[in-house]
């Protein structure tokens, strides 16, 4: 059976952890609102960070009500992407997003960057 839980393991803690993203990310998944950064991590299952600064989205409320849902999302989406580590970044105007927005938003930034991965994939193996 699946499980969809949220455990440590599946979080970037450390500030290694993000440069390592920052350093060396091999996807990237641009939108007007958000940026994803993402490298192999050589688990067998992804991890998340997230970076939402102030300048971007200034109320704290704004910047956990983002955080909850792209996570949520993640924790519903962990078992379809590959193993990677990924950053969110905010831009501005990611707080300003209703709910639903950001559900969507979400859902299609993880579809993009199974796409590259998988594009990725198959230009490293063909």
């Amino acid at each position: 059976m699946t499980t969809f839980g949220y455990p440590r393991e599946l979080r970037i803690l450390t500030g290694g952890g993000f440069q390592r993203v920052f350093d060396n990310a091999s996807l990237k998944v641009p939108d007007q609102q958000i940026l994803i950064l993402a490298r192999p991590n050589g688990l067998d299952h992804p991890r998340i960070g997230f970076v939402l600064s102030k300048k971007n989205v200034r109320l704290a409320v704004q910047r956990n009500r983002v955080r909850r849902i792209i996570r949520e999302s993640f924790r519903l989406n962990q078992h379809k992407l590959p193993a990677v580590d990924i950053v969110v970044l905010a831009r501005r105007g990611l707080g300003d997003l209703e709910s639903e927005d950001l559900h969507k938003l979400s859902s299609k930034c993880w579809s993009r960057l199974r796409k590259k991965a998988k594009q990725r994939t198959n230009k490293e193996n063909g």
